[in-house]
């Protein structure tokens, strides 16, 4: 199956943080999105806006640089964030549990060329780029699982 593509740009960091916020809802336990980009391109960023709209009760949403992974408890089960940035390679990978957490979590991984074969083919691919003016980014989403069609059709209507 060929992957599905859609592209985004976002003018502002508030754009980002909403996207974000418009994706958090449709998310469930088992799904996965990788996101890829230069430091600074706001991967955490998005990820941060999207753990707290899942929340219940707000909370500080750290980056995970150092911890590798914070875990978060929603109602609707745990949301994993991760940043594999300092890893280097997937044979690390397993020691985190992120691997079994793809089945039962929603999932969201920075770095994710350090998975190597053990990134989720069913995951949603997010890679960040500087935009044309300052704060602007460009956002590519790729999937091949049909479930991400509808998703990203009614976050970007």
């Amino acid at each position: 199956m060929s992957p599905e593509r859609r592209h985004l740009t976002l003018q502002s960091p508030d754009e980002t943080a909403s996207l974000a916020q418009r994706i958090a809802p449709v998310l469930r336990p088992g799904d996965t999105i990788l996101l890829s980009g230069g430091i600074g391109a706001g991967k955490t960023h998005f990820a941060r806006a999207l753990i707290q709209k899942r929340l219940a009760v707000p909370e500080d949403v750290p980056s995970p640089t150092f911890t590798l992974v914070q875990t978060y408890e929603t109602g609707t089960g745990e949301i994993w964030h991760a940043d594999l940035y300092r890893l280097d390679g997937p044979h690390s990978i397993d020691e985190l549990g992120l691997t079994e957490a793809f089945d039962t979590a929603i999932c969201l991984v920075e770095w994710p060329d350090r998975l190597g074969d053990l990134a989720p083919e069913q995951a949603l691919f997010v890679a960040f780029e500087s935009g044309p003016v300052d704060e602007a980014r460009s956002l590519e989403f790729t999937w091949t699982d049909p479930r991400w069609t509808s998703r990203i059709e009614g976050i970007m209507s």
